[in-house]
């Protein structure tokens, strides 16, 4: 999957809680995650379809779920590693959206981490 970490999804969920206790981002997480998904999916349409609407509604919904989220990481004492280059971010960026994140909020993490917010 990836040079720097070969099992990608296990490396991500090994870090997950430690990387998402803030409770601002833990909020902002479950706003930008489903408006991430839900962009995707319209975006995804859109290139189906050949519409512009579609298209540029995915693209809007995408980089505003993605800014919300970077800013809910800045807010984190123990920020993610950098990407190691477009791919990555890309990889990381659909796994964290599409599997990590579901993980943790259906597993119980997401509660437990708003349990023991400060």
């Amino acid at each position: 999957m990836s040079k720097r970490h070969p099992n990608l999804l296990a490396w991500q969920w090994r870090h997950y809680a430690d990387q998402h206790k803030h409770p601002t981002n833990l909020l902002l997480h479950l706003i930008a995650v489903p408006l991430f998904l839900l962009s995707l999916v319209v975006l995804l349409i859109g290139l189906w379809q050949l519409r512009f609407v579609p298209l540029a509604l995915g693209i809007i919904g995408l980089i505003a779920s993605l800014a919300l989220q970077a800013h809910g990481h800045r807010l984190e004492q123990q920020p993610a590693e950098p990407f190691s280059g477009k791919r990555d971010a890309v990889k990381r960026l659909l796994l964290e959206q599409c599997v990590t994140f579901p993980r943790f909020l259906f597993s119980g993490g997401w509660w437990r981490a708003w349990r023991k917010r400060k």
